[in-house]
């Protein structure tokens, strides 16, 4: 007998905590699950992007705690989850999302330097303190899901981006270590965006010219087409995510996929997820 699938909200009455919760996919994904029920508690090291994640959530009804949190302070990692256990009794879900992307050449490093240093401590030590932070909670309970934000970058290694592909690549050892270690207990999801302009992260690449590790031949076509979305002047069909050519996604349809990874039941685990516009130019 063939059980038949029906579309169960799983996201209702969990508890959700979100680093990087101020801007970004964090904001976005605290927005959607709050509206599907969830209570949501938030970090960020940015205190009125925090408190403007707050404001969006509540002016919805929904429900958030919020603590200004430096993901690469293991202390404030554990009292954002110490938040979470005083406010609403239990962490279902953890999301460790903040991250950055200093994308230069080796060739770079005199200015590049200090950015690798700090996107070492925010995409490995942040991401590693998140998962410390709630493991015990979360086997105590007996079940947890933790979700970690990693790239394409961490697929493969290219020019431009040694040291941040290196950083996601350790995300995905991480997370994969996590799952073998914790099953049955804990079910971990690896997501993958690849390029999602709006979301502010190209803001700290430190060489532009360091993107052709991830564009090669398509370097000058793809380029020519993200000038002219800055613009305003891309084709409409290109911006349209109901058209096959449509060439950089909006931060809203990876904030979905999280969304989705969430909603499944505790036995079944989203184990890896990538996100593309199917025109983008990207050769990972």
């Amino acid at each position: 007998m063939t059980r038949r699938m029906e579309i169960t909200n799983h996201v209702a009455d969990k508890v959700i905590v979100i680093t990087g919760a101020g801007s970004g996919f964090g904001r976005l994904v605290s927005e959607k699950t709050a509206a599907l029920g969830a209570a949501v508690v938030g970090g960020d090291i940015n205190a009125a992007a925090l408190l403007e994640t707050a404001r969006a959530v509540e002016s919805q009804g929904g429900r958030i705690a919020t603590r200004v949190t430096d993901v690469t302070r293991y202390s404030d990692q554990e009292a954002l989850i110490a938040l979470a256990l005083e406010r609403f009794g239990r962490v279902d879900v953890m999301l460790n999302n903040a991250g950055t992307m200093p994308l230069a050449f080796y060739a770079d490093h005199a200015n590049a330097r200090e950015a690798w240093e700090r996107c070492i401590d925010i995409n490995i030590k942040g991401v590693l303190y998140g998962m410390l932070a709630v493991h015990d909670t979360m086997i105590a309970q007996g079940r947890g899901h933790v979700i970690n934000v990693s790239s394409i970058y961490g697929n493969y290694p290219v020019v431009g981006a040694g040291v941040y592909g290196a950083t996601k690549a350790a995300v995905n050892v991480l997370s994969e270590s996590l799952r073998m270690e914790s099953q049955g207990r804990i079910k971990v999801t690896i997501v993958k965006p690849t390029g999602v302009p709006a979301t502010g992260l190209s803001s700290g690449v430190v060489n532009p010219a360091a993107v052709v590790g991830i564009l090669g031949h398509n370097m000058a076509s793809y380029g020519a087409k993200m000038q002219a979305l800055a613009a305003g002047q891309l084709p409409a069909a290109d911006s349209d995510p109901d058209s096959i050519t449509y060439v950089a996604l909006a931060p809203e349809w990876l904030a979905d996929q999280i969304v989705y990874a969430i909603n499944q039941p505790w036995g079944v685990a989203i184990g890896d997820i990538t996100v593309r516009a199917s025109g983008d130019g990207y050769i990972l």
